[in-house]
């Protein structure tokens, strides 16, 4: 009952003041919920012009338009990825998240976009999945992966919910079509915290598939034209037989 009295003001707060202020003083909340907080205002402000455009790459990539199933967003968070996948899909989607503060907000942006029907929330961890084997059709994640402790674990966990046949696109940054100057902007108002080797990571992330036997993936660095001193990021796409 007090977890879900908790869940219900934050819904509140963010319903009602969406800036992680009440009466013009701060916020004090449990670290979960004050993350959640934190995120769902940088959703809206500074990555907000992310969501949409990358949105209508996996779905153009992937050809999920006209296609049931579903999809999982790993670590969503907010769930905006989510809410953009859904007005271009028929796909039922689930924000797969470690952190549940996110969910009342996440449902009530889904019923605000007429997508309620189309969207669920679990707990989860990225190294324990709690799906069977063989589930999903697609599962994407942004902004997530380099904050798993044993990625090869919550890679090989992705690998086995997804139903033979079906793709993974997991990564950080932004999608090939992110006009130059808005990549620039976000990228401005992030400062040093982002950044990163992108050589580095795509290593990283190649020897991850090496390690799982995996053989049909792909390394993504968006380089748009123009782009050539702004980060875009990296993807890494792979498919099960």
């Amino acid at each position: 009952m007090e977890k879900s009295l908790r869940f219900y003001m934050l819904a509140l707060i963010l319903l009602f003041c969406g800036t992680g202020c009440f009466n013009g003083e701060p916020l004090s909340l449990p670290s979960g919920e004050k993350n959640a907080v934190g995120m769902i205002r940088t959703s809206r402000k500074g990555l907000a012009p992310v969501y949409a455009p990358l949105a209508e790459q996996i779905v153009s990539d992937f050809d999920l338009s006209e296609k049931d199933g579903i999809g999982i967003d790993l670590g969503s968070g907010p769930g905006t990825l989510i809410i953009e996948l859904c007005k271009r899909t028929q796909m039922h989607w689930i924000n797969a998240d470690i952190n549940p503060n996110f969910f009342p907000n996440f449902y009530r942006q889904a019923e605000e976009n007429d997508a309620g029907h189309q969207v669920s929330a679990i707990f989860a961890d990225a190294h324990s999945l709690p799906f069977r084997d063989n589930y999903a059709d697609i599962i994407v994640s942004r902004g997530s992966y380099h904050f798993w402790e044993d990625r090869v674990l919550a890679f090989s966990e992705i690998y086995r919910v997804l139903k033979p046949g079906a793709v993974a696109y997991i990564g950080r940054g932004f999608s090939r079509d992110l006009p130059v100057e808005t990549a620039k902007k976000i990228r401005a108002q992030q400062g040093k915290k982002m950044k990163y080797n992108v050589d580095e990571k795509a290593n990283e992330l190649s020897n991850i598939m090496s390690k799982l036997g995996i053989k049909d993936y792909r390394i993504d660095r968006p380089k748009p034209p123009g782009s050539e001193n702004v980060n875009y990021g990296i993807w890494i796409e792979f498919h099960k037989p």
